[in-house]
């Protein structure tokens, strides 16, 4: 697909009032805490060397306060494709108390991984193919260095599409809370990682 994109930085957001370290808010649209936005200005410091054409960002808060922190000068554009998963009938629930209330389906979970349909939610297999139709349709449009800051399973989405990752593979990728990663290209076609989940400018826990 041809694109004028050479350099990528995705960034997760930072923690938020609902707690996304460790609650599932997909849809949800908390707001970065302090913790959050004191996490995206050490993100800023970390890609000060970096500039940008463009910031890419979810149609969800925590997102687009995200990008004004760490590109407040970059021109900006919140997709709603890039909206993170609905978790439904679980959303802003911690994973133990999933277990807890929803033994059965919380056990299906585990078993069918990216087969899975979230309770009056999303299946995961529609999510990631809605993300990676956002990024088709928009890719022959980008500038040459753009910076994309969105949710785990949007990353993960991207990462999977652009690095031609097998299911096993994308399955270990870890994508922390306001994690960098690097892909560049030489001829916007075959993608390399420079960088995957950095999070040395977080340092010690804000």
């Amino acid at each position: 697909m041809e694109t004028a994109l050479r350099r990528l930085v995705l960034v997760r957001h930072g923690e938020t009032v609902g707690e996304s370290s460790t609650r599932y808010h997909g849809v949800t649209d908390v707001a970065l805490n302090e913790v959050g936005v004191a996490q995206m200005n050490r993100v800023r410091g970390a890609l000060a060397e970096e500039s940008f054409d463009l910031a890419i960002t979810s149609a969800l808060q925590r997102t687009i306060a995200a990008a004004a922190i760490v590109a407040p000068a970059v021109p900006a554009r919140a997709l709603p494709g890039f909206n993170e998963i609905d978790f439904g009938d679980w959303e802003g629930l911690t994973r133990d108390e999933i277990a807890r209330r929803d033994p059965e389906r919380y056990a299906a979970w585990q078993a069918a991984g990216a087969a899975f349909t979230y309770p009056n939610g999303d299946a995961v297999a529609a999510f990631r193919g809605r993300v990676a139709a956002t990024w088709r349709r928009i890719v022959p449009q980008l500038p040459v260095r753009v910076i994309v800051i969105a949710h785990k399973g949007v990353i993960g989405t991207i990462l999977g599409e652009l690095l031609h990752l097998a299911p096993a593979e994308r399955a270990t990728l870890t994508i922390d809370l306001a994690s960098i990663h690097i892909l560049g290209t030489a001829n916007g076609r075959g993608w390399v990682a420079d960088v995957l989940n950095d999070v040395r400018h977080l340092g010690e826990p804000l």
